[in-house]
């Protein structure tokens, strides 16, 4: 499982350079992909297919729910995936994000990724203590967003994962 988080993951919080995302185009008034969120615009089409040849099965761990797979699996080349529902009545343990127990939930006990720009130590230490299986729990710089490193770390993890079960 690789769980993906939306903003300041695929939406970094500065606009990327011209040549990392789609440029800043003027959209159509008739776009149907126009969702009044100028935002979108720094979604790097190219993070699509180096999420898709990474090996596990893609699932988006944001509050955009649904609409991830409306505005913006297309606009990076992902089919929709599955989504992750956040119970509403649920609290975390101190210092864990709310996100925590709902992804180890889904894993069911199964590795995971998990990539997000809020993870933090009590996430890990959490994880380590209520999932069996290795997870890893990588914290993207919300300012950048994803980058080639982030990438290669999760690659090398998940390659390490598959030397030991091989």
């Amino acid at each position: 499982m690789i769980f993906i988080d939306i903003d300041g993951v695929l939406i970094p919080f500065r606009a990327r350079s011209h040549h990392g995302g789609i440029r800043r185009e003027r959209q159509r008034a008739d776009d149907p992909d126009r969702r009044g969120n100028p935002l979108l615009n720094r979604l790097d089409p190219a993070d699509g297919q180096r999420l898709s040849a990474l090996p596990g099965e893609l699932a988006w761990a944001s509050t955009w729910m649904a609409e991830a797979n409306e505005a913006v699996a297309p606009r990076i080349g992902l089919p929709a995936l599955p989504v992750i529902d956040w119970p509403d009545d649920e609290e975390p343990p101190r210092g864990v994000h709310w996100k925590t127990v709902s992804l180890v939930r889904w894993a069911a006990g199964r590795p995971f990724v998990w990539l997000d720009d809020e993870i933090t130590d009590a996430d890990r230490r959490w994880v380590a203590a209520h999932h069996s299986q290795p997870a890893l729990l990588h914290r993207v710089d919300p300012y950048a967003g994803l980058t080639r490193i982030d990438l290669v770390a999760v690659r090398r993890w998940l390659d390490r994962r598959h030397d030991v079960i091989v």
